[in-house]
């Protein structure tokens, strides 16, 4: 996989739309979901904290995707 040519055609806030869409289908809200405009570079997007209960939930998820 090409990470260089990954950054260049993929934008923090269509990132970001798509990884809040895909996390409320599972049940899981990050309210401080958004985009930290980190110059340079093509900016990045930022989790920010969550309740260890959500923690466990996106832990679990994650766990079942993998296995």
């Amino acid at each position: 996989m090409d990470s260089s040519h990954e950054l260049e055609t993929v934008t923090p806030s269509t990132v970001m739309e798509s990884l809040r869409e895909s996390l409320m289908a599972a049940g899981i809200v990050l309210p401080s979901l958004g985009i930290d405009p980190a110059p340079p570079g093509p900016g990045l997007v930022k989790r920010g904290s969550i309740r260890p209960d959500v923690a466990k939930k996106l832990a679990q998820v994650v766990k079942r995707r993998i296995a």
